[in-house]
């Protein structure tokens, strides 16, 4: 892999060379959205290239041709956010929900004074590309037009309806499932019927109900560009979509030449050593091994119900292995002495580790490719959003099973547990899919990277962007076609039953006339 990486730098550095000036824009306040691109950004800029990052979680350190704009703005009820998703809503109130929160984090970046100060300002800054995290937050593609540079979006959570707009891409529904629908690639009818009809009200919402704010607020902040582009053009002109997705994480999916796979470019393929603590921690769990469970950034363990707490930490006490859980304040009452609570865990260090045998999980895109890639066995517990589909796919695939966390008891709990690291074959199937995964011609950073600057080497690469981004409705499903041809066979029709009757009136005229 050493060698594979120097000789694609050494490749690329003719390009490499030239530095453009990108502007990044990935706003939301979920920490795991921006870990998954920090370090492609700061990749780029140790390239030469000069970024501004717009983000909610600037660099606590000054990082060389890296700038960032803050958006403090996006955290407001944030928390609360994460709550009320998390409770009981009917399908078209979920898409309301989550679009109304985009369209919030959208109008953040724009009215951020930093944003209008110097970037939205006529001729304060200009740059060569956009990346933009995209994620129904169509007006701020608006720095696109505004700068008149190709733009690349970047999908933590793979492709969509939504995403495959942006490029032209096709998913059929019969066996490419709604990211949020929890369901896998191998549908029953009901199950087809059901992606269907999700998929369609989640089009209809957007389109009919948020796509108008979206397109008031390009009007209103990039006055000028809107003049010249169309935003239903502008969404539709992208360069290039990197995805945090790969078909050994998930399934085999169509995809247009300018949509790329790099799920797992935030991993590093050299664990960090671990805190002295961690380490002898994790050590003196003898043949045992340890546990390692975390809920994630969005979702807070201290916040659990106290009897969801209570349930897992008897579960805890009453195994063999040590575990490391994620747990955000300094104390948790009844804690055994096997468990090890901490704010913050390195996440892929700790899985990296041979003695971690087992990760509980929220089911995070992240960590699941995370737990994938170094071969680990999970057990999901989802919340929301894509997690269920997340946690369906291991145990689909076999290296993991699921609960629902508001109903399990504390017997299915530990016997999950004992069923994923007694049974060796949860194991087997994890490392075998670690193998599958890592078995790439480039790593997944590396391959952005080097499409990331094939746009900017040939000035946008419209070369690859698919004809069908050119045509309307009718036409793109030729449903022009499939008309004209109904007319002609019912023209066809009409003309040989009108023979056909004309001949039966000749017929019975003669017959009345031989009669008479």
């Amino acid at each position: 892999m050493l060698a594979l990486r120097i000789g694609f730098l050494l490749l690329t550095l003719p390009a490499s060379m030239q530095a453009a000036r990108i502007l990044a824009i990935f706003p939301f306040p979920g920490p795991s959205q921006y870990i998954n691109v920090v370090p492609y950004l700061k990749e780029l800029a140790n390239r030469g290239h000069q970024v501004t990052s717009v983000n909610a979680f600037p660099q606590k350190k000054p990082v060389v041709n890296f700038r960032d704009v803050f958006i403090p703005d996006v955290f407001n009820n944030y928390k609360e956010l994460i709550n009320e998703l998390s409770g009981p809503m009917n399908l078209w109130q979920e898409n309301n929900f989550i679009n109304k929160f985009f369209v919030s984090v959208t109008r953040c970046v724009l009215t951020n004074k930093e944003v209008t100060e110097t970037l939205l300002a006529p001729g304060k800054d200009h740059f060569d590309l956009i990346i933009v995290e995209a994620l129904r937050s169509d007006a701020y593609y608006g720095f696109a037009a505004h700068f008149n540079a190709p733009i690349i979006g970047i999908s933590t959570f793979g492709t969509d309806w939504n995403i495959d707009a942006l490029v032209g891409n096709e998913s059929p529904l019969s066996y490419t499932p709604l990211a949020t629908g929890g369901l896998t690639d191998r549908m029953t009818f009901l199950e087809r019927l059901s992606n269907f009809v999700d998929t369609t009200v989640a089009w209809l919402n957007y389109r009919f109900v948020h796509m108008s704010e979206q397109e008031k607020m390009y009007a209103k902040y990039f006055p000028e560009a809107s003049k010249r582009v169309q935003l239903t053009d502008l969404n539709r002109n992208f360069s290039l979509v990197l995805l945090n997705q790969h078909f050994s994480l998930s399934f085999p999916r169509p995809y247009v030449p300018n949509m790329i796979e790099v799920g797992g470019l935030h991993i590093s393929h050299k664990p960090a050593p671990l805190p002295k603590d961690l380490e002898e921690f994790i050590q003196g769990s003898g043949e045992h091994g340890v546990i390692y469970f975390s809920l994630g950034s969005n979702v807070l363990s201290k916040d659990l119900p106290a009897d969801r707490k209570e349930l897992i930490l008897k579960t805890f006490g009453s195994l063999p292995q040590r575990v490391l859980w994620k747990f955000e304040d300094d104390k948790l009452p009844g804690k055994p002495s096997n468990v090890f609570i901490s704010k913050w865990f390195p996440q892929p260090d700790i899985l990296a580790h041979p003695k971690v045998k087992l990760f509980i999980t929220h089911g995070g895109l992240l960590s699941t490719i995370e737990s994938i890639h170094h071969g680990k066995p999970v057990l999901g517990l989802p919340f929301f959003y894509d997690q269920f589909l997340n946690v369906r796919r291991p145990t689909q695939a076999g290296f993991g099973l699921g609960l629902d966390h508001t109903t399990m008891t504390q017997q299915e709990f530990k016997e999950t547990i004992e069923i994923l690291l007694k049974e060796p074959r949860f194991a087997q199937i994890a490392r075998q899919m670690s193998e599958r995964y890592r078995d790439q011609p480039m790593s997944p950073l590396d391959t952005a990277i080097w499409w990331t600057e094939y746009v900017l080497r040939h000035k946008g690469a419209y070369h690859m962007r698919v004809a069908g981004q050119d045509l309307g409705f009718f036409a793109y499903h030729s449903l022009d076609v499939i008309g004209v041809l109904l007319g002609g066979a019912l023209l066809l029709v009409a003309i040989i039953v009108g023979v056909l009757g004309k001949l039966t009136d000749f017929g019975n005229a003669k017959k009345k006339l031989k009669s008479k």
